[in-house]
Parts: structure tokens; sequence; C-alpha cells
């Protein structure tokens, strides 16, 4: 029985992955969040790994908060680009394939054609910058890898953009929606499935890929899309805001070209709609 340690597990794919686990006793997960293993701390990984086998290890551990990334760049950093090298090292001595999750922030947004796996990184904030550093942490540490940048993760667990709209939908509010942004939203539970898919079929096209559902949107479509299935339409005002302002700069478009990872894998992906739609359905 393949063993499988998950880090970072009380974040939203984490749970994902733990829903489908429920049901799925052909693997032995470990489910370990940063209270059971700080992945900054290379005694805590030494110990974990010293203790049992692991044969596949989904690192969903990251700093994650874009707008205090700027402020916050060491522990940033730290986490997602220093902890990466250290776990991609330890990964290497016991023989552990890495499955890492990145994100299309490792890109300046200047294009206006789907981003491939080969083209240019140019991170705008220091969150997608940190988690360009963990990339290459892992691309020049270990050879048996699997990189995941995705966009825009949501699900029925967490804070994220689509329990918010759902929340503020309850209260019957005006909101005002950024247009400026045009990207692809992600079910992180399709990306759950697939990162187990890859496990259980012992999986050895290593790399780095692009995945998210397909298609593109900007934020006031997924909120206009999020209320529509929700049939709150008519509950809220929502108005476009082309002047959206952070204090981390965002990349306006971060579409993800997703040919590599269909032709490695096989497979289709829904559309961004359909995920949406298959959310909220489920969870009713």
């Amino acid at each position: 029985m393949k063993t499988v340690l998950v880090t970072g597990a009380s974040g939203q794919l984490g749970k994902c992955i733990q829903k489908i686990a429920a049901n799925d006793h052909t693997i032995d997960w470990l489910f370990m969040d940063s209270s059971e293993i700080d992945i900054t701390s290379k005694s805590d990984l030494k110990m974990c790994f010293n203790s049992k086998e692991i044969n596949y290890c989904i690192n969903c551990a990251a700093y994650t908060n874009v707008e205090k990334a700027e402020s916050d760049k060491d522990k940033a950093y730290k986490i997602n680009a220093e902890a990466v090298k250290s776990l991609a090292e330890i990964c290497k001595k016991h023989s552990t394939v890495l499955l890492h999750i990145s994100t299309d922030y490792v890109f300046d947004g200047r294009n206006n054609i789907p981003y491939k796996e080969t083209d240019k990184t140019n991170p705008i904030n220091v969150y997608g910058a940190s988690k360009l550093k963990g990339e290459q942490n892992i691309q020049n540490t270990i050879g048996y890898y699997f990189i995941f940048r995705t966009s825009w993760l949501y699900s029925e667990f967490g804070h994220n953009f689509y329990k918010t709209i759902l929340n503020k939908a309850a209260e019957k509010t005006t909101l005002n929606i950024t247009t400026a942004q045009k990207g692809t939203p992600t079910n992180a539970n399709d990306l759950a499935e697939l990162l187990v898919k890859i496990i259980k079929e012992e999986n050895k096209n290593y790399g780095l890929y692009h995945y998210s559902n397909s298609g593109e949107t900007t934020w006031h479509g997924f909120a206009k899309e999020i209320l529509r299935v929700s049939n709150k339409s008519n509950e809220v005002i929502l108005n476009e805001d082309n002047s959206y302002k952070t204090i981390a700069e965002r990349p306006l478009y971060s579409v993800l070209d997703k040919t590599k990872f269909k032709t490695n894998f096989e497979l289709e992906v829904d559309s961004w709609q359909d995920a949406v739609l298959d959310l909220y359905n489920n969870n009713l």
C-alpha cells in the first residue's frame, strides 16, 4: 500500500483531498497541518520522513495571503521558497515523489493568449516571486516531481471567492466586482482528483504543468455565474468595477494553457462554468 503525506492539510485543497480519501482505502494517507508538521522546520521534516516510508508527498502548505506578503516578504519566502527546497531535499533523500502546487501569479499578465509552461515568468508581486523561487528550488533539487500551476482556486472549504459571493448574496447586498483581471476559476475538487489519480496510476510524466478548469472570465463574470447557478441573481445588485485597488499588483491576464497537461495525461478538463455548477449541486 502506498503511503502519501499531505502537508497543509487543513487548507481548502487539503480538505478536498481528505474528502476523496475518506472513501478510498487503497492508500495510507497522512494528513498533516502546520500544527503537526512545520515545513519550515528541517527537524520536523526529518522526524516525519524517518518515522515511515513515504512514497508521495503532496505539498499544499503555502503562504497564500497575496496582500500581506508585500509587507511580510521574509515569511512568504521562508514558506514558499526555502521550506519547499528543504522538502524537495528530503523527498530526494527518501525517493519520495513530490507533487507541488504553484500559481498563475508567476506571470506578469501582459500576455493576451494563455500562458504556456515555456513562457517567460515575471512575477509582479512578492507572493508570485516567492512561489516561482519554490518551483526553481524543486527543479534544481529533485527529478521526480510534479509542479502544477493553477489559478483562482475555490471550493466548499475555507475562505475563497465562491463562498464569499454566496455569503454576500445571503445578505442581499450590493457588490462591486472588478472586471480588470482575466483568468480561470478552478474547482479545488477537480485538482484534488487529478493529484489522487496521478498517485493511484503511478504516473511518471514528471515535470511542470498548467492546470485549471477551461475557459476564461473576469472576477465579475465569476461572481455573476455563482449568483446564476445559486438562483440569487435577483437578490443582489452586481456592479462592474474596473478600478480594483490592492496593495499587491495583480496580473491583468493569467489564463493558463493546458495543452501539455491534456497531452501527457490524456485528460480533458471541465469548463469553469460546469465546475461552478458541479460544486453548487454537490453541496445543496
